[in-house]
């Protein structure tokens, strides 16, 4: 056996250089090619006994070198077996598990001694506890990502974004803890299916939003349940079953609940060949998905209470108009009736005076009309669909107005709640749309009238609904639907229908 001795320092400088980095890919790189230099192999390798438990696969130096060539065999005997290359194999324990084997091949001066053997025994007592330090920091500095993202997350949901941007917030942020080729958050469809209702991909998403996990997918039963699914291979797993499953491969999915609540599933899948989840991401992404779904809870809740109190105000505001305003309108109507009724006369001057007050009280009552139907649009959720007809005029007249720049005026005569019924009003939606359609594409349009009477009768004596929509644009053809047309200064559509 040869004297170690002279070969401490290298070794000493060998275990100094495993600990040198606190990143785990580098400290196995660092055990290798101190193993390699320490023992003047050509060829050193780390077999890890579980690469996918560190995401990592096997560490080595260089490729092994090619045995040499066996000598000229007699021709009187058989031709040897090429000799086997001589090898060193080493085992690194970390906490009592063995992490794998350290192997050595192609000693430049011979056969491996056991000098080389001890010192690498040595080299790998050092290794299992460097290998041990960097997964403790690597862990740390994972969790430290994760709780980071977490806490962005909340923030953001909690800043009133809408639900839309809230959803996309998770998924994208998710998408680069994981390192994932997506993050997609799938809902539960009516059917008993889940469908994807949001995608953060680095391609274009537009082919993975609106895919669907049909009923009876064998991965339905536990993400409906709240499970978490690991799933090594996403190609290749018999659960998945949908259109895009073949462009990934390792993938996560994972619920998000709160308070019992299912709101979905978080699935991160990376891409097909990728590097497995380890134990600790999977643990991690968990944890995020759980924290995740509290805030989209948290952010629901608030939206819900900003919004009550924009009822509210809406519902004060309402109330102001109708006990001031439409009060002192009616009042003031009143007087210019009587005075009109007392100004009745035979000469020219009266005449003018009893036309003024008459122009007077018509535009008092169309005001009155537009007053009224502002507060019934202030007592409209503005962002759910409207339930009641004068909502959904309202609705269409706001769509339009979005367009125009500028809102239409609506008034409604007579009770159309109780006269108007499918599917009459839905004709009637229909010949709305339209017109005011039509009324954004004309040029010089700066004022839209839309009005619903449900008071004037058919031409045949027949209880009917009229619909006018007035513009003050370029003058044209207007375009009618069960009435006619009447022209004039502007475009007047005119819809009618019995009731």
């Amino acid at each position: 056996m040869h004297d170690p001795v002279p070969r401490l320092p290298s070794l000493l400088e060998a275990v100094l250089s495993v600990g040198t980095d606190l990143e785990l890919r580098a400290t196995l790189q660092h055990i290798v090619d101190a193993a390699a230099e320490l023992t003047e192999a050509r060829y050193a390798a780390l077999d890890m006994t579980d690469p996918g438990r560190d995401g990592l696969t096997g560490i080595r130096t260089a490729e092994r070198p090619e045995p040499p060539e066996p000598p000229e065999p007699p021709e009187s005997t058989e031709s040897p077996k090429p000799p086997e290359l001589p090898e060193l194999v080493v085992p690194i324990h970390v906490d009592d598990e063995v992490f794998g084997d350290l192997r050595l091949a192609g000693k430049r001066d011979g056969p491996f001694t056991d000098d080389d053997e001890q010192l690498v025994r040595v080299l790998a007592t050092q290794a299992g506890i460097a290998i041990g330090n960097a997964r403790l920091y690597e862990t740390a500095r994972q969790r430290e990502h994760w709780i980071e993202g977490a806490a962005a997350v909340t923030t953001a949901l909690l800043s009133g974004e809408s639900a839309a941007d809230a959803l996309m917030t998770v998924a994208e942020r998710a998408r680069r803890l994981a390192e994932a080729s997506a993050g997609v958050i799938l809902q539960p469809t009516e059917d008993g299916g889940m469908e994807i209702v949001t995608a953060s991909t680095l391609d274009d998403p537009g082919d993975i939003v609106g895919v669907v996990v049909e009923p009876g997918s064998p991965l339905l039963e536990q993400l409906l349940g709240g499970e978490a699914v690991f799933i090594d291979d996403s190609a290749t797993d018999p659960r998945m079953t949908t259109r895009v499953r073949h462009r990934f491969g390792p993938s996560m999915m994972l619920p998000l609940q709160a308070g019992g609540r299912l709101l979905g599933t978080l699935a991160l899948p990376r891409r097909r060949g990728g590097r497995p989840y380890t134990a600790v991401e999977r643990l991690l992404a968990t944890q995020f998905a759980s924290q995740a779904a509290l805030a989209l809870v948290h952010a629901e809740a608030q939206h819900s209470r900003e919004r009550l109190a924009v009822y509210e105000d809406r519902d004060r505001i309402a109330r102001d108009l109708h006990d001031l305003v439409v009060q002192r309108l009616f009042a003031t109507g009143m007087m210019l009736e009587s005075t009109q009724r007392r100004s009745a006369g035979t000469g020219d001057t009266d005449k003018d005076v009893h036309a003024m007050l008459g122009r007077a009280v018509d535009e008092l009552q169309s005001t009155v009309q537009e007053v009224r139907t502002a507060i019934f649009a202030l007592q409209q959720p503005p962002a759910d669909a409207p339930t009641t007809f004068r909502g959904k005029v309202l609705r269409e007249a706001a769509g339009a107005g979005a367009v125009l720049g500028f809102q239409p005026s609506t008034r409604f005569i007579g009770a159309v709640e109780n006269r108007l019924a499918e599917p009459v009003a839905g004709r009637l939606l229909t010949a709305l749309r339209r017109a005011l359609t039509a009324a954004s594409r004309r040029a010089g349009v700066s004022r839209v009238e839309i009005t619903v009477d449900v008071t004037a009768p058919l031409p045949d004596g027949r209880p009917g609904v009229r619909l006018t929509v007035f513009d003050d644009g370029d003058t044209g053809n207007g375009h009618a639907e069960g009435g006619g047309a009447e022209g004039g200064a502007g475009t007047t559509v005119t819809w009618q229908s019995p009731l």
